[in-house]
């Protein structure tokens, strides 16, 4: 028979004070993150409420021209570093309770800032140069240059065995050749479209540009000439609505990349039987071409990502059967900056999306 007076046993529960859960201990310690820190290519000033210094890694000593040791631990950051840039992002994430990054020049070299604010008034400074990013994206670069260099031969010698398959082909694989053929001229395509994107990314803006006079307007209907048979397939047509005559000093090929892109974009999103509208002004020193569809519009996620590489949109809200490379509006933002200019996207009022190219009108004179 059990002791009634015996006090029951005393259960194990894992939400106790007497033992941790399994993801707390196995959470690296603070000396472990320090050590991390230290060890990190990347310079790591921590500061404590008040904004003093009470830990500096080895890079961000050497940034900041200081020996990091016990003798700096406590003092202010103000004093160590009299930036009036970086003390003015460190009080802004403070303030706001939000990440802050500052492009800094100090002691005649480029770093990108990160400062993060953390819990209890703590603040961490991640201090990266510029040249060591620079340098890895020019590697990367040259590595997409030099692979769509590599592929364009043997794509061209693929394309002229299709052709002659499709020569030879009869009804029973004529087919299984066609999409063969389609898919090789849309991976000739994507070579192509990263060859002139890592061509314009290594242009310096204002330089590398062929500069004859170019008529907007003529150049509009230029690139309509070649969609034409495109669009009259779906029944879409082409509304120009343009001030007088407008006439820049401009690359003429890339412009007339950028605007066939651009259209050519719309005609996809636009509904059968509808029409693209383009409108080309000029103020104050700029010429914006705009060019709107009367489709679905774009998304939030969409005029967030849309001129990054590779990015495709919703496919439903696609109208036409016709895919491309994923670069269209990649290349034309680095056309456009490389004339001195932008893109911006944004959604009609009245529906449809709306793409904004602006090009200074003084700045790209001969």
């Amino acid at each position: 028979m059990a002791d009634l007076r015996r006090p029951p046993r005393r259960r194990w529960a894992p939400w106790t004070t007497t033992a941790r859960r399994p993801e707390e201990q196995s959470f690296p310690s603070a000396t472990q993150l320090l050590s991390w820190i230290n060890s990190s290519p990347v310079g790591w000033v921590l500061l404590a409420p008040g904004d003093r210094v009470r830990h500096l890694n080895t890079r961000a000593g050497r940034i900041l021209g200081l020996k990091a040791g016990r003798h700096l631990e406590g003092r202010t950051l103000a004093d160590l570093c009299p930036d009036a840039n970086l003390l003015s992002s460190v009080a802004m994430a403070r303030r706001q309770d939000r990440p802050q990054r500052l492009e800094w020049h100090f002691d005649h070299q480029d770093f990108d800032v990160m400062v993060v604010p953390a819990a209890d008034g703590w603040i961490g400074v991640q201090l990266q140069s510029r040249r060591s990013l620079e340098a890895q994206l020019e590697q990367q670069e040259r590595w997409v240059s030099d692979v769509a260099h590599e592929l364009k031969t043997p794509l061209t010698a693929l394309l002229l065995v299709g052709d002659s398959l499709a020569a030879q082909a009869d009804e029973r694989n004529a087919r299984l050749v066609e999409r063969l053929q389609r898919e090789l001229l849309r991976l000739q395509e994507l070579v192509n479209d990263l060859l002139e994107l890592s061509r314009l990314e290594n242009t310096v803006p204002g330089r590398g540009l062929q500069r004859t006079p170019v008529d907007l307007r003529a150049l509009v209907d230029q690139v309509w000439a070649g969609l034409r048979p495109l669009a009259e397939q779906r029944g879409v047509g082409l509304a120009v609505q343009d001030d007088d005559a407008i006439t820049l000093q401009a690359d003429a090929s890339r412009l007339h990349r950028a605007l066939l892109n651009l259209i050519d974009n719309a005609v996809r999103y636009s509904p059968d039987g509808s029409s693209v509208e383009v409108s080309i002004t000029s103020h104050a020193g700029w010429c914006q071409v705009s060019v709107r569809d009367h489709g679905p519009g774009l998304s939030r996620e969409d005029l967030q990502h849309m001129f990054e590489r590779f990015y495709r949109g919703d496919p439903s809200r696609v109208r036409s059967q016709r895919t491309g490379s994923g670069l269209g509006l990649s290349i034309v933002q680095q056309i456009a900056v490389t004339h001195g200019g932008r893109i911006q996207a944004s959604n009609h009022p009245e529906g449809g999306a709306l793409m904004d190219l602006l090009l200074p009108t003084v700045g790209l004179a001969a």
